[in-house]
């Protein structure tokens, strides 16, 4: 990864000019003639500051990063998202509580949050534990500025995230009854608190689409992209590890930490290459997904292949 000083590359000259142009028009015009029924036109975001963070790859096209998602909670094929979230996810009006051991707990309505953050673009890589990915340009705020605002006590080693739980907006949660809804993250206290890590509102300059997770979601982009949880409505300070809904489900297969490493592999497919949305072939993963250096020394001294 290469963090650079602030250039005057902004997330809506990422891909080709006309591409990015014409994508408000070529959206509304497809919604109105019925073929994409579940498009909805995202506002940009203003006030965002020039990228510092960022990655040499090519970003990832807008139409698949908004249309090859996984969102459990809105069906299971990678299209049903961008089919099924607009126009049943209601984004506003939308609350974050914050609570747990902290000596400043609140509850943020988020347009209060987007205005009150200091937000900037941001180049992250994306590594899904399904052996594909994307590089996606995020608008956000990272998460460590934000948390401290609520005085973490001594007792808050994890951060715990939650996201909505609303079968009347979301269609998976009656059709996923075996699972233990709601969505729920966490992040040791030194994880949350890394300067990669990111609370996102947006993608391309532009505000999330429900598809994408909004309005808030996570993004941790040494770890597989299930650890990114969406639509986050309650972020709790706790002592203990939390529990998190993939790991419960299947703990031999999804660990708490889910750091990308090439090196342990799913029980049922190979992590050591990746499919690249948009690219022939695969290329081989990186360990920490490329971030090692900015996040390898938290994890000194333990057994990656047991701790996965």
């Amino acid at each position: 990864m290469l963090i650079r000083k602030p250039s005057d590359l902004k997330s809506s000259e990422i891909t080709p000019r006309g591409h990015y142009l014409s994508r408000r028009q070529m959206i509304a015009s497809a919604a109105m003639a019925g073929l994409l029924p579940g498009a909805l036109l995202a506002d940009p975001l203003a006030n965002v500051a020039k990228s510092t963070y960022t990655v040499e790859d090519a970003p990832t096209l807008l139409k698949d990063v908004t249309t090859y998602n996984n969102f459990y909670e809105f069906g299971l094929s990678k299209d049903d998202p961008s089919r099924n979230a607009p126009g049943r996810l209601k984004t506003r009006p939308w609350t974050i509580k914050v609570d747990g051991e902290c000596n400043k707990p609140a509850t943020l309505d988020i347009d209060q949050f987007i205005k009150d953050s200091h937000l900037e673009d941001r180049i992250y890589r994306h590594r899904c534990v399904e052996a594909w990915s994307m590089v996606i340009p995020w608008v956000g705020v990272p998460l460590a500025d934000w948390l401290k605002r609520f005085e973490p006590t001594s007792k808050a080693k994890y951060v715990a995230f939650t996201t909505l739980n609303d079968p009347s907006q979301m269609p998976g949660l009656r059709s996923l009854s075996s699972f233990s809804w709601p969505y729920r993250e966490g992040l040791r206290i030194d994880e949350a608190m890394n300067p990669l890590t990111l609370l996102a509102v947006g993608l391309y300059g532009e505000t999330l689409l429900p598809q994408n997770g909004a309005p808030v979601r996570l993004v941790v982009p040494w770890k597989y992209g299930f650890k990114g949880i969406k639509s986050i409505v309650a972020i709790s300070f706790v002592e203990s590890q939390p529990r998190t809904l993939w790991n419960n489900a299947a703990p031999d297969e999804y660990g708490f930490y889910s750091n990308v490493n090439p090196t342990v592999d799913h029980p049922r497919w190979s992590q050591a290459k990746e499919h690249r949305i948009g690219e022939f072939g695969r290329r081989p993963t990186l360990m920490f997904n490329g971030y090692g250096d900015q996040v390898a020394s938290l994890y000194s001294g333990m057994d990656l292949q047991r701790n996965f």
